[in-house]
């Protein structure tokens, strides 16, 4: 299953502590992440195996948006930081869009986040 991570420049250091709290799951073998740019790079600094898109400013939400679309991502974990402006806000939307017309689970917060991959490992 492909794993999508992308977290804000404020939320990027939440992001790392979530996956090492989450690592054990995370690393299974059946189990593939993708990221944008800056966020794989920090999840690759923690120990994961990551495949990297561009960052997200530079079409990284897109090219996973896209993958969302083809069928290749089944989840999306997107800290997304609520208190900060994003110049690349409509790909975000966008991304958003795409998760929802696919029935792609999306999570936008840790707690949210916690509950996917709690589902995931209530499914095996």
């Amino acid at each position: 299953m492909e794993i999508a991570i992308i977290a804000h420049d404020g939320k990027k250091a939440d992001m790392v502590q979530f996956l090492n709290k989450n690592k054990e799951l995370l690393q299974k073998e059946n189990i593939k992440l993708i990221a944008t740019g800056t966020t794989g790079s920090k999840a690759e600094s923690a120990g994961f195996k990551v495949k990297k898109m561009l960052s997200g400013p530079l079409g990284g939400d897109a090219q996973i948006a896209a993958r969302v679309a083809e069928g290749k991502t089944k989840m999306v974990l997107f800290f997304k930081d609520p208190m900060s402006n994003h110049p690349h806000e409509v790909d975000i939307n966008m991304l958003i869009r795409v998760c929802d017309v696919h029935n792609v689970p999306l999570a936008t917060n840790e707690a949210t986040a916690q509950l996917l991959l709690l589902g995931l490992d209530v499914i095996k």
